[in-house]
């Protein structure tokens, strides 16, 4: 494509959306001043932003703090349409036009790619810790199985850092103070070492109060949501000659304070309130203090040396993410009528996280050189290894019976190889084809143990049936500190309370499930002087009416410990890419593409099978997602003030979409329990229509708009449908058709608009920038709130039920306004979420649950920085 025009016009918000970070423009005059043009990497080499054949996105660091997106990576949902962004216990889940997963333990794998530096990281853990300091972030919007690789079906994310600069002294101040008591400081310094080295080295930190209020009665618990942050990072670079680069880096990242908040709607939902009847950020806080510890090592390595004709790039990645939690636990929020003196604020049952990623990456990059040249090739390999250690502990405190909580400690173990080659070649000045192909091999283990702790223990007269006590403060799950990760198997109640007590390094102070089954222990599996009775007097759980027999006995016992789980996976599969690129006039650019993305299957949680057998790693297939699209580019006068129009329509077929659902435990017939199932439940299809523009209007303004529409569809899919789940009996459970229900967290109508302004005041500038973002409805669940039809025949209202999921549409705004002195200091100050809209970004449903993850509330705050 021609660019004479493109460098008055390719930066204009980059793409529509982002303001200039480069340039003041004249007040006095209606033409615009030249702007600098933007370079990308989203095709794997450098291109003009209008020269790349699809809508991708770029936005700087001063783009990031203009647009109120800032530090934290789910802020990009209000610059990007179609891109749904939330944080659930630190994972955070991308969904780019409808595309996207919700499984984010060590069974499951992001559907969309995110890069630092464009190395493949695995876990997107941390991420908001790495938003500064940065040359810019790219978005990649649709399947990229050839250019981006692995687990990019729904597109990529990569965080590009500032790079050291040879000969050069530089760097930055910045302070920053708003509401929520948030405070925040960056700074980063560039040194040459001689003419032919460098090194950068830059921090950041920030801390803010919760967005959440604890509406309950015990006022010594701190909400989730407060954070504080600090990270670190080094890197040089040697370019000895023109040819050889040696790029290297190394960063750490640490997240603290309360955990990452969500609020259970349940039971406001059953009162007869709708989502914008409350107020979701007041929850009702009880039991633990929310802890969060999360830390993030990585260190990087990229190595290029330019042939002749041909570039070879190694890159070397190792990172660490080691992340822990204690749940800031709630009992729901506070809603009109309801008593909050009737909480149980004694009840300690929790969810404790340990999980612990350590993953390598190694990339040997070949591509060509020789711009004049009609053949432009790229390919390489790739290799990817992660161990994952994870630790999950979700404890029953106060429990009337039995049931005392679920441990999932487990070892698992993820390679991916994958050789990939991709050719552009021009057939005439503004013709070109090209193709790629992409050949993966996945396998996946995992060891280790899961299940429930239970104790069914019965009383004098078969009186059913003794609690206990269990996670009260001072518990401590033991994870892999077990001496052991194969469970008992012969049925001696004395292995398996020994089973028990092993997966807990310390009891609570207030617990009596471990008195009891040391209990057990000393009487030999005996009933007799197996029991314990529960006295009244020192705060120990007693049912009223559960006694001992004699001699203490029990009736009857039944201790039950987590199984052993054990799944293998295998798969290859082959991606492919073709397409055009036609130039037209002076800036016209219309380009066509058919590309494919896998993301790997994998493997289910072990089941309780037929005759008292084990069903182990029940495996779901690979999702496909094949992409058809037909785009153009345009830059062009308008009345004398340069514009860009550019416009994308494009149609997925989404096969064996992989839907995170609970199902009946043992098969029909059986009663033993529920188990979270990762399903495939067949093929989707996603319709799509996007337009981007700017335009600069002289003295200074521009504007900017994003458009898309999305019509996104579960063409057949039938799942068990947990929201009529029946206790009495969980295998009778109905299924629910989802077919015609659209997908999760995908508006139909998005429109994205920016207007700003840049004053010249001589030596000096102000400008200011205001970003509007309307969502249509979407729904936070592939059930769609359809009607739950019981296997009586009987109908039910999902949502007064309590599995309301529908997110009304909304607007969001975003104003910014700085002023930069001559001197190289900035003032700016900014307002996100303007009307503090509250909406749903995420819900996780189940019995007696409806936990949502929202936005972020209005938040205001003045910076400051200096450059030198």
């Amino acid at each position: 494509m021609k660019t004479t025009n493109l460098l008055a016009a390719a930066a204009i918000a980059t793409a529509g959306i982002a303001t200039p970070s480069h340039g003041v423009q004249q007040a006095s005059t209606d033409a615009p001043e030249e702007l600098e043009e933007i370079i990308i990497t989203v095709d794997r080499r450098a291109q003009s932003l209008q020269d790349v054949a699809s809508l991708a996105q770029a936005f700087s660091q001063e783009d990031l703090k203009k647009l109120g997106i800032g530090s934290e990576l789910r802020n990009l949902t209000v610059a990007i349409p179609g891109v749904n962004i939330s944080n659930q216990e630190g994972n955070i889940e991308i969904f780019i036009r409808g595309v996207g997963t919700s499984n984010n333990t060590e069974l499951g794998d992001p559907s969309a790619a995110t890069h630092i530096n464009g190395v493949y990281i695995p876990r997107p853990r941390g991420l908001g810790a790495m938003f500064y300091d940065l040359e810019r972030v790219e978005v990649n919007k649709g399947p990229q199985g050839t250019t981006r690789g692995r687990n990019a079906v729904a597109g990529s994310i990569n965080l590009i850092t500032k790079r050291p600069v040879l000969g050069e002294v530089e760097g930055y101040i910045e302070g920053a103070l708003g509401n929520f008591d948030s405070r925040e400081f960056q700074g980063a310094i560039n040194l040459p070492v001689g003419d032919t080295f460098a090194v950068r080295a830059s921090a950041f930190t920030e801390y803010h109060d919760s967005y959440f209020n604890n509406a309950g009665l015990d006022q010594n618990l701190t909400p989730a949501g407060v954070e504080d942050e600090v990270a670190f990072r080094l890197s040089g670079l040697w370019e000895p000659n023109d040819r050889l680069s040696v790029f290297l880096m190394a960063d750490y990242g640490k997240e603290g304070g309360t955990g990452y908040p969500g609020a259970n709607l349940f039971t406001a939902f059953q009162a007869g309130f709708d989502f914008d009847d409350l107020d979701a950020r007041d929850t009702v806080n009880r039991g633990w203090q929310g802890e969060l510890d999360s830390q993030n090592y990585g260190f990087q390595a990229q190595i290029s040396y330019e042939f002749d004709g041909v570039t070879v790039t190694y890159s070397g990645s190792r990172r660490i993410v080691d992340f822990e939690q204690i749940n800031a636990q709630t009992d729901g929020i506070a809603f009109p009528g309801r008593d909050l003196a009737a909480v149980d604020y004694d009840n300690f049952g929790n969810v404790f996280w340990d999980t612990n990623s350590k993953s390598s990456v190694h990339e040997l990059f070949f591509s060509s050189n020789d711009e004049d040249s009609r053949l432009q090739f790229s390919g390489g390999l790739f290799y990817f290894n992660e161990d994952q250690d994870t630790g999950f502990f979700s404890t029953a405190d106060n429990g009337f019976c039995c049931f005392s909580g679920v441990e999932f400690t487990t070892v698992t173990d993820s390679n991916s190889k994958a050789a990939f080659a991709d050719v552009t070649y021009a057939l005439t000045d503004n013709f070109r084809i090209k193709g790629g192909l992409r050949y993966t091999d996945e396998e996946k283990s995992r060891v280790g143990v899961g299940g429930n702790y239970a104790l069914i223990a019965g009383g004098d007269g078969f009186a059913c049936c003794f609690s206990a006590r269990f996670s009260t403060p001072g518990f401590v799950p033991a994870f892999l500190d077990r001496p052991s990760l194969a469970p008992p198997t012969n049925g001696n109640p004395v292995d398996q309370a020994q089973f028990l007590l092993d997966g807990v390094t310390n009891f609570g102070f207030r617990d009596t499930l471990d008195d009891q089954l040391q209990a057990i222990i000393n009487a030999g599996g005996n009933n007799a002087g197996a029991c314990l009775d529960s006295p009244v007097n020192d705060e120990r759980i007693d049912n009223g009416f559960v006694v001992c027999g004699p001699d203490n006995t029990f009736s009857f016992l039944t201790v039950t410990t987590p199984g052993r789980q054990e799944g293998t996976f295998e798969a290859d599969f082959l991606d492919w890419r073709v397409g055009f690129e036609y130039d037209y006039g002076e800036d016209g650019l219309l380009y066509g593409s058919v590309t494919t993305a896998h993301k790997s299957g994998g493997f289910n949680d072990s089941l309780p099978g037929p005759d008292g057998g084990v069903l182990n790693g029940i495996t779901f297939d690979n999702e496909k997602v094949t992409s058809f699209e037909l785009g153009t580019k345009n830059v062009f006068d308008l009345n004398g003030h340069r514009a860009i129009l550019n416009a994308s329509a494009f149609y997925y077929l989404y096969d064996d979409l992989v839907l995170p659902t609970q199902v009946s435990l043992g098969g029909e017939g059986s009663n033993v329990g529920l188990s979270q199932q990762n399903v495939n439940i067949s093929d989707s299809t996603v319709l799509g229509i996007e337009v981007e523009s700017a335009i600069e209007l002289g003295n200074g303004f521009n504007f900017g708009a994003n458009l898309l529409y999305l019509d996104t569809e579960i063409k057949d899919g039938v799942v068990s449908d947990f929201r009529a789940q029946d206790f009495g009996n969980f295998a009778n459970t109905p299924e629910a058709d989802l077919s015609g229900n659209r997908l999760a967290l995908a508006s139909k109508f998005t429109a994205i608009l920016r207007l700003g302004q840049t004053i010249d005041l001589g030596a000096d500038s102000f400008d200011w920038l205001v970003l509007a973002n309307y969502r249509s409805s979407y729904h936070l669940t592939p059930f769609n709130q359809q009607d739950i039809q019981f296997r009586d025949g009987t109908v039910g209202d999902a949502a007064s039920l309590g599995f309301a999921d529908e997110q009304d549409g909304y607007v969001q705004v975003n104003v910014n306004a700085g002023y930069s002195f001559e001197n190289g200091v900035r003032v700016e100050g900014y307002i996100t979420n303007l009307f503090n809209i509250d909406a749903s970004t995420k819900s996780i449903q189940g019995p007696n649950l409806n936990l949502r993850f929202l936005n972020l509330p209005r938040t205001a705050g003045v910076r400051i920085r200096t450059s030198f």
